[in-house]
């Protein structure tokens, strides 16, 4: 896809994976909406930052109409990046903290898709990419919730590829293992360090897959630090 005067929607722009894309985004001439619950700090005239809740219909709703009112309906990219995560063995696991991840980083994923397919199978043209992780291929002791919702992302992403490709849309999943971000910040057993991967260089990929040809398809992308606990 030539990504110039694009219109891309990013959720969870405020940090981390997402503001990266949407500054990568923004280099490539492309006009994005940011959305996050906080709001993000970007200053471009191509940029819109978007207050909402991804996990709340009624708030998604609210933000895509502000979108289209500032840019249009043409939306041709939709980065579900929004997720977040919390550590715990099921047996003491809170039920808030469950169903609030599986509000942000699933029923996210179907809030803000089925607003943009319809227009992006008018355009016969479109690229939803959803971030899943690697906790989305196999669990991990302590993390059932997360791990369970991101082996969502990753079923959920395998049929909307399948429902989607004869339409023209693309539709790919990024499995990034352990990345410098502040996902880590409420965790006792692990802390982001340098060793694990830049989220510049997922951004990066991300946009690499964007511009990829019109025939070509990337489905399951798996990244993973080289080194994740620095040089033997």
């Amino acid at each position: 896809m030539n990504l110039k005067d694009k219109i891309a929607i990013v959720t969870g722009s405020s940090k981390g994976i997402g503001l990266q894309t949407a500054k990568l985004l923004l280099e490539k001439g492309v006009k994005v909406a940011g959305w996050s619950r906080s709001g993000t700090r970007l200053n471009n005239p191509n940029f819109i930052s978007v207050k909402g809740d991804v996990g709340d219909s009624n708030s998604v709703l609210a933000a895509y109409g502000e979108t289209i009112q500032h840019f249009g309906e043409e939306i041709s990219i939709l980065v579900n990046n929004a997720g977040l995560g919390f550590e715990g063995d099921l047996e003491h696991f809170t039920e808030d903290k469950w169903h609030l991840m599986f509000r942000t980083n699933v029923d996210s994923i179907f809030y803000c898709s089925k607003l943009v397919i319809p227009n992006m199978k008018a355009l016969e043209e479109g690229h939803i990419i959803n971030i899943s992780s690697i906790a989305g291929t196999n669990g991990i002791a302590g993390m059932a919730g997360y791990c369970g919702t991101k082996h969502a992302v990753r079923g959920i992403s395998q049929s909307m590829f399948k429902e989607l490709r004869n339409y023209g849309i693309k539709v790919s999943t990024i499995y990034p293992g352990s990345t410098n971000t502040r996902f880590f910040d409420d965790f006792n057993s692990v802390s982001a360090h340098e060793n694990m991967m830049r989220p510049e260089d997922i951004a990066l990929t991300i946009v690499q897959m964007l511009e990829s040809s019109a025939n070509y398809l990337p489905v399951d992308i798996e990244v993973r630090p080289l080194q994740p606990k620095g040089k033997q």
